[in-house]
């Protein structure tokens, strides 16, 4: 044990990055690897997206911005939200971040006090766990299950409301299982929060990404709700820019001046080359993300019926680009399904368990590869499911 370990603090753990780095070690190992676990659009970004940033370098846009964003991007994000979403936010309740997750942290940096419990929707994504205990609270999750295709319910939620309960994380669709929380059940929750007095943190970044026969409503549209929301969305997964780290954050102004300090303490401002590169992607032609959106629908239209074929069962997606999916049927656990499976297919995914998930039945697939791709992947698994059982009979 090192120095630097024997004096880090407790709430900073090891989790399951270190499977993630042993399977990303197999795989450099290996070639004809099909990814089929990673959150990164396998799409580029849209040109004239790539354009603004190379314009905004061309003109020397490349100095600090304001902590909270350039204004003309603050603005363009009140109006996309105002129009997509029925959310009534001006720029000045607007903070542009690094990304969701420097929003994540400061949010919990600025509310969460020592003892503090934060309601998490679960199996989830295990930053917020990382900056509740950085912030001294205690992450509660919120299960949700494959009967409900991984939908919130609020019994589950109301019963772990106790005196400590500071704050509700609500994730629609979610990260791991694509799950959309229907919106009855959304209002039900308002309605718990009102009557527990309960921040929302609203995490929207996959709303862009909805299939037919599901709708996303947004919490803070609701009566009541604006004032104890705070909205996270951003442009890395609907317009394919995760290496740009570009999100934000809407929320009450006063809320937006208040973290203005820990936000600069972070990391001063976002790139301001990618932050011109935003402008352009609201600003800018759809058409592009609406070809995207078509191509992951063809995508889980032709995957869904093929994990049928396999027997094995899962929640329906009904946003996202995720199906979280139940192996417990293979006899294996789900670390040693993944395992093996990327050694003998060269099929790589992830365990449930590396989302939060404490029922070790389910992995996470991802349908981010060209179609003729995850074809290729779904024949390599049936193989290995056929031979498996074979050999467990």
């Amino acid at each position: 044990m090192s120095f630097l370990n024997d004096h880090m603090a407790n709430r900073i753990t090891e989790d399951d990055g270190s499977f993630r780095t042993k399977m990303l070690g197999i795989a450099a190992n290996m070639t004809n690897v099909i990814a089929m676990g990673r959150g990164d659009p396998d799409f580029h970004t849209p040109a004239h997206i790539v354009e603004a940033g190379k314009k905004a370098l061309d003109e020397n846009q490349h100095h600090y911005t304001g902590p909270h964003g350039i204004p003309p991007l603050r603005a363009a994000i009140a109006e996309h939200l105002n129009k997509e979403y029925d959310l009534d936010y001006s720029a000045d309740d607007i903070a542009v971040t690094a990304g969701v997750q420097e929003s994540i942290t400061l949010i919990m940096l600025a509310l969460i006090q020592p003892g503090d419990e934060v309601l998490i929707t679960s199996p989830r994504f295990t930053t917020y766990d990382m900056a509740v205990n950085l912030a001294g609270g205690v992450p509660v999750p919120v299960p949700t299950f494959q009967k409900d295709d991984f939908a919130l319910d609020l019994a589950e939620i109301e019963k772990r409301i106790t005196p400590k309960t500071k704050m509700f994380v609500l994730v629609s669709p979610n990260n791991p299982t694509g799950a959309v929380t229907p919106p009855d059940v959304i209002r039900g929750i308002a309605e718990l929060a009102i009557k527990h007095d309960l921040v929302i943190v609203s995490d929207e970044i996959y709303a862009k990404i909805i299939y037919d026969g599901f709708e996303h409503l947004s919490i803070a549209s609701l009566p009541g709700m604006k004032d104890r929301t705070i909205t996270l969305n951003g442009f890395s997964k609907t317009y394919a820019m995760t290496g740009w780290r570009v999100g934000y954050m809407a929320a009450p102004a006063d809320f937006i001046s208040r973290v203005t300090d820990t936000r600069h303490t972070l990391s001063i401002n976002t790139s301001t080359i990618s932050q011109y590169a935003a402008l352009a992607a609201l600003k800018g032609p759809q058409e592009p993300i609406d070809v995207m959106i078509e191509e992951y629908k063809a995508r889980r239209d032709y995957l869904l019926p093929a994990l049928d074929e396999m027997g094995l069962t899962y929640g329906k997606p009904g946003g996202a680009f995720y199906v979280y999916i139940n192996v417990a049927g293979t006899g294996m656990s789900t670390p040693e399904f993944c395992e093996k499976l990327l050694r003998e297919t060269g099929v790589m995914l992830f365990p449930g368990t590396m989302f939060g998930d404490h029922d070790p039945s389910y992995i996470r697939m991802s349908f981010l590869q060209p179609l003729d791709k995850i074809k290729d992947a779904v024949e390599r698994m049936k193989g290995f499911i056929a031979k498996h059982a074979k050999a467990a009979a």
